[in-house]
């Protein structure tokens, strides 16, 4: 099971921009989806973008147009570029593998993340 580590979070003021960053220890490359998710004080841990092994993307409407997702598999990284950042965005992100079998045989766990806090 390939171990992530976020980074890239900070304090930014609304409009900002942030690029998230998600090393792996291990090969991506067989993976066929990962995502980054995102939870907010007193809310559930929520999808925030995801992108497949040839490269679809899907991202929760609240972010559409302003996220991108992009993964580059030879360095074994996900990125998340993040703009026209809005208060409502401070959360925690966290990366993770988003694939039901991939799930069920090494199941899912979840790292520090990264804050992420947008200022009004």
């Amino acid at each position: 099971q390939v171990q992530l580590v976020e980074s890239g979070g900070g304090l930014v003021q609304a409009g900002g921009s942030l690029r998230l960053s998600c090393a792996a220890s291990g090969s991506i490359s067989r993976i066929n989806a990962m995502a980054w998710f995102r939870q907010a004080p007193g809310k559930q841990r929520e999808l925030v973008a995801r992108i497949t092994s040839g490269g679809s993307t899907n991202y929760a409407a609240s972010v559409k147009g302003r996220f991108t997702i992009s993964r580059d598999n030879a360095k074994n990284t996900v990125y998340l570029q993040m703009n026209s950042l809005k208060p409502e965005d401070t959360a925690v992100y966290y990366c993770n593998v988003d694939d039901s079998d991939y799930s069920r045989r090494y199941g899912r766990y979840w790292g520090q993340g990264t804050q992420v806090t947008v200022s009004s």
